[in-house]
C-alpha cells in the first residue's frame, strides 16, 4: 500500500478562506465520484463555511474530558476504519487535548498518510515553526501552536489562498469571520493593515521559495540544462578588483525593476594561485552584496568563462553582469577575454551585460589557465626543456659537427617538444616546436646562418617537423587532460561509494565524517553549523580540526548550505566549482548523520523514560497493594487490642502482638527492598569493600526465616572475600527468603559455600518448581514474581536487589537448575587471598 498524498491550503491570516476552499475542492471531488469524508473541520460559527459542510459525510468526533470540560477531537481510529479515499482535516497545527492519540494534529495526519489515505488540510503562515519569531516581531503575538516546516514542505501540493488586507478587513467588518463583539478589537490589533500586509508578504515569499524548489527538483529529475526565465536571477561576475562594487550596485538596480529579482555574486578563482585578488576587497564586496539582499559565492575554475556559465546555468540565472575588461590593447593577442567569451557562449536564453567602469584599460596580469592541474614547477620545467633545452641541443649538435644529418637533428628536436608537452602542457610544447623550427633553419639547413632555405625539400621537412611537433604536443596535452579527468572521476566515485556504504552501514559518527571531509578536500577545519530559524544565531553541531570562532558559515572559505537552517563550513582554501557537487553529497550525509545521532539519543532517553515509568508504575502498584497487606493486619490487631467491649486473654493479646510484630517485620522488609531498588536505579550504591569471612556474614542473613527451614554449610577454612558486609547480608537474606517461599513444606533450603580458584561461590539451593531456561534472566528484573505467588508475598524485588548488590561488590549472581528439581542461586565473590585460612589465623572468639 502506497503513502497517501497531502494537499495543503496555505493562508496569510485567519479568515482568508482556506477552509472554504478546502470544502469547495471536496465538493468538486465528490461530484467526480471520489470518496471524501470530513475527518475534522471547524467552521467557527461562520455561516458560509458551515453551509459548505452540507452534503459531505462527517466522521464522528471523539469526546475527551479535560479539566472538567468536554472537548471534541478527530477520531483517528474511526477515520482509519472508515478509510475514505480523501480525508479533510482542518487546522494542521492544532494541539490535541491531553489524552488524545497524538500530541499534534499533524501527527494524526501522518498516520492517515501512512495508511494510504489522501489528506487535504489547511494552515496559516504564522503557524510555521521557522517563522514564529518573525511573526511575533510583526504582530506582537507568540504562536504556541506550530507545525514543523518540513511537514508542510513535504506536501505534494501547496495552494496559496490569497486575499488583500483591505478585502480581509472588509470581511471582518461584515462579521463574516468573528462575532460582532470581537470585530473592533481584532481590527485594531492583530488585523491591522500593516500586520496583514507583512503576513501576506511572508506567505507569498515562502510559497515562491517552495515553488522554486519544485522547479529545481523538476529540472534536476528531467536533466533540463536550458535556462527557464521563470524568475529573474542576476549573476554578477567578480574579479576581486574595485570595479566589483559598481557591478553589484548596477545589478541591484536591475533586480529592483522586476518583482522577485535575486542577485548572486560569484568570484571565480583559478586554482593555479596566480590570481592576485584582494581578500579585503572581496570581503567588502561580500558585505555589499548581502546588504543589498543578495548572496556571495566563491568557486574555482581553471577556465573562468566555463565556470561562470556553469554556475549561472546551475542556479537557473537569466542574466549575467560583467565588467569591461581591464586588459590593455596588446594583451588581446592572447585571446578575446572573459566578457567576449561568455557573451559568445551564453546562448539565447542567458543575457550578458557588459558594464563600463573607471578601471577599463588600466591593465591586469596575464593568467594561464591550463597550468592549474600541473603546478608551477612543472610549467617552469616545461618551458626550460622546450626553449632552453632547444638552444642547448643546437649548441651541442654544432659542436659534434654536421655528421648526424638533418633528419636525425629533427628527431632530437621533436623529442624535446614531446618532453616539454609531458612536463608543461601545450604552450611550452608549441614554443619548443617554434624555437626548434627556427634553430633548424638557422643552423642546419643550407645556406647556414640565414633565414632562407635553398633546397625546397628542406622547406617541406621543416614544415612537416613543425606540424608533427604541434600534433604530438596536442595529443600529449589531451592525454594528460583526459588522465586528469579520469583520476578525478575515479576519486569522486570512491568518495560517493564511501558515502553510500556509510549509509548502508548505519554509521553515526559525525566527527568521523567531518574528519573525512577535511582530509578529502585538504582543509584546515570543517564545521557543521545550524540554527533554529532564519533570525536565530548559528551554532556549531560538530567540528573537525581547528574551526576557530566561526559566527556564521559565510565567514569560512567555503560554505555549503543544507536546507534553510544548516550549512557545512570549510576553512583552509577555496574549492573548485566541480568539487562542490561532491561536497554537497558530504553535506547532505552530515545532516543525515546528525539527525540519526539525535534520534538515537532521543530513543535512548525514551527507553530510559519508559523503564522509569515501568518502575514507577510497579512501585505504585506495590505501594497500593502489597504494602497495604501488612498495614491492614497491623491496624486490625491494634484496633482489636484497643477495643473496650472485648476482654482479651493473655494468649489472645500475645497472638495479636505477635501479628503486629510480624506485620511490622514484613513491612520493614518490603520498604527496605523498595529503598534498595531505588538506590540501585539511581546509582547511589557505594559499597565499602573490606576483607571478611563468609562464616561470619552468612549466618546473620538467616534471621528472618523460620527455624529449621535452612541448612547451613559454610566451611570455616574458606578464603576471605572482598565484600561489603551489609550488602552481602542483605543480598543473601533476599535469596534465602525467596528460596524458602517457593520450597515445598518440609524441604529445607541448603546454603553452602565453596572455593573455586580465585573466587568463592555461595549456593542457595531449593527444591521448588524451578524456572524454565527462557525465564532465568527475567526473574532478576524488578517487580517480577514467578508462577502463582500470592500478591501479599512481596513486590518482586528480592532477586533484583540481590543481583544489584552482587554486581556492586564486583561479583555475579546467576540461576541454575537444581539436580532432581528446583532452583539454585549461585553468588560468586572475589577472594581476598589465594590460600585457605588456618586455625592459627582464626579470630580468638572462634578458637576459644
Amino acid at each position: 500500500m502506497g503513502r497517501g498524498k497531502l494537499r495543503i491550503y496555505l493562508g496569510a491570516a485567519p479568515g482568508v478562506g482556506k477552509t472554504y476552499a478546502m470544502l469547495s475542492e471536496a465538493h468538486r471531488r465528490v461530484e467526480r465520484g471520489t470518496d471524501c469524508a470530513v475527518a475534522f473541520v471547524e467552521h467557527h460559527g461562520r455561516p458560509r463555511t458551515e453551509v459548505m459542510l452540507h452534503g459531505l459525510e462527517q466522521v464522528p468526533r471523539r469526546e475527551l474530558e479535560y479539566r472538567d470540560t468536554v472537548f471534541t477531537e478527530m477520531d483517528v481510529d474511526a477515520v482509519l476504519e472508515r478509510r475514505p479515499e480523501v480525508a479533510l482535516v482542518d487546522e494542521l497545527a492544532h494541539t490535541n487535548v491531553p489524552g488524545s492519540r497524538n500530541p499534534k494534529r499533524w501527527q494524526d495526519v501522518e498516520e492517515l498518510l501512512q495508511a494510504g489515505i489522501d489528506v487535504v488540510s489547511t494552515v496559516n503562515i504564522q503557524h510555521l515553526e521557522s517563522l514564529g519569531d518573525v511573526v511575533e516581531t510583526i504582530t506582537g503575538v507568540r504562536q504556541r501552536e506550530t507545525v514543523p516546516d518540513e511537514v508542510v514542505r513535504r506536501a505534494d501540493q501547496i495552494e496559496l489562498v490569497d486575499m488583500s488586507p483591505q478585502a480581509l478587513r472588509r470581511r471582518m467588518a461584515h462579521g463574516n469571520i468573528y462575532k460582532p463583539d470581537k470585530v473592533d478589537a481584532a481590527l485594531s490589533n492583530y488585523f491591522r493593515p500593516g500586520n496583514l500586509t507583512a503576513l501576506r508578504e511572508l506567505a507569498l515569499l515562502w510559497t515562491a521559495d517552495r515553488v522554486d524548489a519544485y522547479l529545481q527538483e523538476y529540472r534536476s529529475e528531467h536533466e533540463v540544462s536550458t535556462i527557464w526565465g521563470s524568475r529573474e536571477r542576476i549573476v554578477v561576475g567578480l574579479t576581486g578588483g574595485p570595479e566589483g562594487r559598481t557591478l553589484i550596485r548596477r545589478a541591484a538596480r536591475m533586480a529592483t525593476k522586476g518583482a522577485g529579482g535575486e542577485i548572486l555574486a560569484v568570484y571565480v578563482a583559478r586554482s593555479d594561485g596566480l590570481t592576485a585578488a584582494s581578500p579585503k576587497e572581496l570581503a567588502v564586496q561580500r558585505t555589499l552584496v548581502e546588504d543589498l539582499g543578495g548572496t556571495f559565492h566563491h568557486v574555482i575554475g581553471d577556465d573562468v568563462p566555463d565556470a561562470l556559465l556553469a554556475f549561472a546555468r546551475g542556479v537557473n540565472a537569466t542574466q549575467i553582469v560583467l565588467g569591461s575588461s581591464r586588459r590593455k590593447a596588446w594583451q588581446y593577442v592572447f585571446g578575446p577575454g572573459v566578457g567576449s567569451t561568455v557573451a559568445r557562449e551564453s546562448g539565447p536564453d542567458l543575457d550578458v551585460h557588459i558594464v563600463t567602469h573607471d578601471k577599463v584599460g588600466t591593465g591586469r596580469g596575464l593568467h594561464i589557465a591550463r597550468g592549474a592541474r600541473l603546478g608551477r614547477s612543472r610549467i617552469v620545467a616545461g618551458w626550460l626543456v622546450g626553449v632552453a633545452g632547444a638552444l642547448l641541443l643546437a649548441l651541442l649538435l654544432r659542436s659534434v659537427g654536421p655528421g648526424l644529418g638533418l633528419a636525425n637533428d629533427m628527431l632530437l628536436f621533436l623529442s624535446l617538444t614531446v618532453a616539454a608537452a609531458l612536463l608543461g602542457g601545450l604552450l611550452p610544447a608549441l614554443a619548443s616546436a617554434a624555437v626548434g623550427s627556427l634553430l633548424l633553419n638557422w643552423f642546419f639547413t643550407p645556406p647556414l646562418h640565414t633565414w632562407t632555405i635553398a633546397d625546397p625539400k628542406n622547406i617541406v621537412a621543416i614544415v612537416i617537423f613543425f606540424g608533427v611537433a604541434v600534433a604530438v604536443a596536442s595529443v600529449v596535452d589531451l592525454a594528460a587532460r583526459r588522465t586528469h579527468q579520469a583520476a578525478r572521476l575515479r576519486a569522486e566515485s570512491e568518495i560517493l561509494s564511501f558515502l553510500a556504504g556509510s549509509v548502508l552501514r548505519g554509521e553515526t559518527s559525525l566527527e568521523a565524517l567531518l574528519e573525512r571531509v577535511r582530509e578529502t578536500f585538504s582543509m584546515d577545519s570543517v564545521a557543521l553549523m545550524e540554527r533554529s530559524s532564519e533570525v536565530d544565531p548559528w551554532t556549531c553541531a560538530g567540528t573537525a580540526g581547528d574551526a576557530g570562532p566561526l559566527v556564521r558559515p559565510e565567514d569560512a572559505d567555503v560554505d555549503m548550505p543544507v536546507g534553510d537552517n544548516m550549512a557545512l563550513a570549510l576553512s583552509g582554501r577555496v574549492l573548485p566549482a566541480e568539487d562542490r557537487r561532491v561536497l554537497a553529497a558530504f553535506a547532505a550525509q552530515a545532516a543525515v548523520v546528525l539527525d540519526r545521532q539525535r534520534l538515537l539519543g532521543e530513543a535512548e532517553q525514551a527507553r530510559a523514560l519508559a523503564e522509569g515509568n515501568r518502575i514507577r508504575t510497579a512501585l505504585l502498584a506495590a505501594v497500593s497493594h502489597d504494602l497495604r497487606t501488612p498495614l491492614a493486619s497491623i491496624k486490625a490487631a491494634v484496633t482489636s487490642l484497643r477495643s473496650d467491649d472485648v476482654a482479651w486473654s493473655e494468649a489472645d493479646e500475645a497472638e495479636l502482638l505477635a501479628g503486629i510484630e510480624e506485620g511490622a517485620d514484613r513491612l520493614d522488609h518490603l520498604v527496605g527492598n523498595l529503598l534498595d531498588m531505588s538506590r540501585l536505579q539511581t546509582g547511589t550504591v557505594t559499597p565499602l569493600i573490606r576483607e571478611a569471612d563468609l562464616d561470619e556474614v552468612v549466618p546473620m542473613a538467616l534471621g528472618g526465616v523460620p527455624e529449621g527451614s535452612v541448612v547451613l554449610d559454610v566451611p570455616e577454612d574458606l578464603p576471605m572475600v572482598d565484600i561489603d558486609k551489609g550488602l552481602l547480608e542483605r543480598g543473601v537474606a533476599n535469596l534465602v527468603e525467596n528460596a524458602v517461599k517457593y520450597s515445598p513444606e518440609g524441604e529445607p533450603v541448603l546454603v553452602s559455600a565453596s572455593a573455586l580458584g580465585p573466587r568463592v561461590e555461595v549456593r542457595v539451593v531449593d527444591r521448588g518448581p524451578g524456572v524454565p531456561d527462557s525465564d532465568k534472566d527475567r526473574i532478576f528484573e524488578p517487580f517480577q514474581r514467578y508462577g502463582d505467588a500470592p500478591r501479599g508475598a512481596g513486590v518482586g524485588l528480592g532477586l533484583a536487589v540481590a543481583r544489584g548488590f552482587a554486581e556492586a561488590m564486583g561479583g555475579t549472581l546467576t540461576a541454575e537448575d537444581t539436580p532432581g528439581g528446583g532452583m539454585t542461586m549461585v553468588l560468586t565473590l572475589r577472594c581476598a587471598g589465594g590460600r585457605p585460612r588456618t586455625g592459627a589465623e582464626l579470630p580468638a572468639e572462634a578458637t576459644s
